[in-house]
């Protein structure tokens, strides 16, 4: 593995088994950083990246008669973007393993402290999915520090937000993979913002309540200057508007966050949105 594995401290290949339950690690880990990780994952790459992760291992277990057990161990900049990279897929039933986990179809994710662990099994059978337990529960008991949620996201109000709904990012590509706003950058988001969408019930249908922070006091100004000249040019009042679906979006400034209510059902329900984020703040 050599440094490469070794980083602020942290030596991914230490957090990992090289045998368990009659599955054992190849010879040789894979290691990949922000310029090699096209190199085993393609598209996907992309997403890691926008949350700032830093280095990834990659440890093959193998067991005759059972499907091979691929574990990737991602190092973030920052819990907060351990945290982020998790809520990215939130699909798949709790597996209690870290500080937040998810299994589905014979991969379970987990984030605790500055890593996001995934554990994937080419093909689901029972024991495989044994030792996916088993494993990340070794893994998470190796991971000493737990890390915080980031704080935007304790401002999504809790009424009406489903399950599993509430994704913390940082730049636009990541916004529109959740909630399509634009080509354009017209937020403004970029790796230093720091932004948290939540998904509501309204009726039989969905809102996307959206909160950014900026790291600049004047960058919000001009972000909301940015979305409401280029999402809202005919609004009927500053930082509202019906759009052409018949739904309402509704933006405000309250001291340096952005909020902003997208698919509201009425204008009073989007204005309502955005205070019950207002009272959070406050």
């Amino acid at each position: 593995m050599g440094n490469l594995s070794k980083n602020k401290g942290i030596t991914l290949g230490d957090l990992l088994p090289h045998e368990i339950h009659g599955w054992k690690a190849g010879e040789k880990d894979e290691v990949y950083d922000q310029q090699t990780i096209f190199d085993y994952i393609n598209g996907a790459g992309e997403v890691y990246r926008a949350y700032n992760f830093e280095l990834l291992l990659a440890r093959r277990f193998a067991k005759e008669g059972q499907p091979n057990i691929i574990a990737d161990l991602f190092k973030m900049a920052s819990a907060k973007d351990a945290f982020g990279v998790f809520t990215h897929d939130l699909e798949g039933e709790d597996a209690g393993i870290g500080q937040g986990s998810t299994y589905k179809g014979g991969l379970l994710s987990f984030w605790k402290g500055q890593i996001f662990v995934s554990l994937y099994s080419e093909e689901e059978t029972e024991e495989a999915k044994n030792m996916l337990f088993a494993l990340g529960k070794i893994v998470a008991s190796a991971i000493k520090e737990e890390g915080e949620m980031p704080d935007i996201v304790s401002l999504l109000p809790q009424e009406n937000l489903v399950e599993k709904s509430a994704h913390y990012f940082h730049n636009h590509l990541i916004l529109n993979y959740h909630f399509y706003v634009s080509d354009e950058n017209i937020l403004l988001l970029d790796q230093e913002s720091e932004a948290a969408l939540g998904v509501y019930k309204e009726n039989d249908e969905r809102a996307y309540l959206l909160v950014v922070s900026y790291p600049e006091k004047d960058k919000v100004s001009k972000a909301y200057v940015s979305f409401t000249k280029a999402y809202m040019p005919d609004a009927a009042e500053p930082g509202l508007v019906k759009t052409e679906d018949q739904k309402w979006t509704a933006a405000r400034i309250k001291n340096d966050f952005l909020i902003v209510i997208f698919n509201a059902q009425t204008d009073s329900s989007a204005k309502e949105m955005i205070k019950s984020v207002e009272k959070n703040i406050d």
